[in-house]
């Protein structure tokens, strides 16, 4: 499976698999029989009503229309990147940048699924996800994004998972860790894998810079140890207290 690395506004490169071209394809589909099913669903409620004041025009026209137009734009703006196809393959959209997606992005996005999907039959679309290094169709190359898979590897290992059962064989030392977003707990578990790969001075920057941005957030003292253990204990606390 292809992958990407993202830069992150703290200079942290974090590993995302790319959407495979399944997923993305039936994730359109899914799209596709929601919007089918809201507009019979909308035609059938309101039928009566419709034809009773002679509206059928209006109806299609100013409901279920803009409906059809703009759901993707709507739902990945306002949703992280995600329609309701999207969420259910575990696939979104993100800047290749690292950097945070503005609606000007989903926007070019949006614009250029006239041409990538609709005007070709979504032929340019599997030619350009098939063949672009970074799997990006027309709509992404134009607006720097591209789709992957939305819960990378917020894991740790089997061994680790077994030895915290459940909360009373495990005490979390940061009840607090909780409130952390699975991004801030990837974040994390990304720098100190690549502290422990590389070990040189920009990799233990970044390790310190991490402990540090976490520590405020938890309104606790920076260890004064090993930061990596410290970091560790904090995925686990975050595995037991959210699980």
């Amino acid at each position: 499976m292809r992958s990407i690395e993202l830069q992150t506004t703290q200079n942290v490169t974090i590993n995302y698999d790319l959407a495979l071209l399944r997923d993305r394809v039936l994730a359109f589909l899914i799209d596709f029989v929601v919007l089918v099913a809201v507009s019979i669903f909308l035609i059938l409620v309101l039928f009566q009503w419709v034809m009773r004041l002679d509206l059928a025009d209006e109806f299609y026209y100013l409901l279920i229309m803009p409906i059809i137009t703009f759901y993707s734009l709507a739902l990945e703006s306002l949703n992280d990147g995600q329609t309701l196809g999207k969420m259910a393959l575990r696939i979104k959209v993100v800047r290749v940048d690292g950097k945070q997606m503005k609606f000007n992005d989903y926007l070019l996005r949006w614009i250029f699924r006239l041409l990538d999907i609709w005007f070709s039959g979504g032929a340019i679309a599997v030619v350009m996800v098939s063949s672009s290094p970074k799997a990006q169709r027309i709509g992404g190359l134009v607006s720097n994004s591209t789709v992957v898979k939305s819960n990378p590897g917020l894991y740790v290992s089997l061994g680790d998972i077994m030895k915290i059962n459940t909360k009373s064989n495990y005490q979390p030392q940061f009840p607090e860790v909780r409130h952390f977003r699975e991004q801030d707990m990837l974040t994390i578990k990304q720098t100190v894998e690549r502290y422990l790969k590389y070990k040189n001075d920009a990799h233990r920057e970044a390790l310190n810079e991490v402990t540090r941005v976490v520590c405020e957030k938890l309104q606790i003292d920076p260890p004064t140890g090993d930061k990596v253990r410290f970091l560790k204990g904090l995925i686990k606390d975050y595995i037991v207290l959210t699980r």
